[in-house]
């Protein structure tokens, strides 16, 4: 594995991701002409829409591009380096706080917007979250959820707290539903026919004395016919979002 080159601006960042803050020029001349670190991480990105995350390596990169594997090290120090690079560059700017939104709305609205953003792009569900934001709009993100919970009680760490416990909800909730919709395409149903199925295959397999629970469900009705895509993904929401309110008021109160 190449060394990751480390930009000599103080700020700790691999070079290729300095460029990116505008610490650091971008290199005039390549080893090969017309190659670029846009050109990389846009092959990059097609490559992980095509195929998947997976299929990204630098070799096939390079071989995208008709370039050597070695020749992008110039640009991008490790692969790790360019995953974080292409999320950077499918990432829009998150949206315009309003300033008279309570935190709660905020909050939503960044919820949200993420998640629309991993749908457009599901091959990020299958990046390694290795730390904290340190691309440009990575930090923009957090700016904007620490800004909605600015007027609330919470201490800097609980404000941190709760982007992690937000944002954690949002990235399960879009893979998981992601991973069940692939599945029930896979097999040619539609998400009614899914539910239908396991409805029928759940009253063959639980018992009333075993599974009361279970038989509850079933007799309740509510597999019949799927929710619409949001429905789930707003009820976790609000769920999660009572807890923050929660958490909100016991620092309210002095707890």
């Amino acid at each position: 594995m190449a060394h990751t080159a480390q930009a000599d601006d103080g700020s700790g960042l691999p070079a290729s991701l300095a460029t990116a803050w505008g610490l650091r020029e971008r290199p005039s001349k390549g080893p090969r002409p017309g190659l670029s670190l846009e050109r990389i991480v846009d092959e990059a990105v097609r490559l992980a829409a095509s195929e998947g995350v997976d299929a990204v390596s630098m070799g096939r990169v390079a071989k995208g591009l008709g370039a050597s594997t070695m020749s992008l090290y110039r640009y991008v120090g490790a692969k790790d380096e360019l995953l974080i690079l292409m999320q950077e560059a499918v990432t829009p700017a998150p949206p315009a706080l309003d300033p008279d939104a309570d935190w709660r709305t905020a909050m939503a609205d960044w919820a949200r917007a993420q998640r629309q953003v991993f749908l457009a792009n599901l091959w990020l569900l299958r990046i390694q979250v290795s730390g904290p934001p340190a691309s440009p709009r990575g930090v923009e993100w957090m700016e904007y959820g620490l800004s909605a919970l600015a007027r609330t009680p919470l201490g800097e760490g609980d404000k941190l707290g709760v982007l992690m416990l937000v944002g954690g909800y949002v990235r399960n909730e879009a893979m998981v539903m992601s991973d069940i919709d692939a599945a029930i395409r896979q097999r040619g149903h539609t998400p009614d026919e899914y539910l239908q199925a396991y409805a029928r295959t759940l009253t063959v397999l639980a018992s009333p004395e075993r599974h009361p629970g279970v038989r509850k469900v079933i007799e309740s009705g509510v597999l019949r016919e799927a929710d619409g895509p949001d429905t789930e993904f707003d009820f976790g929401l609000d769920v999660v979002l009572d807890g923050v309110a929660a958490l909100i008021e016991r620092r309210t109160a002095g707890g």
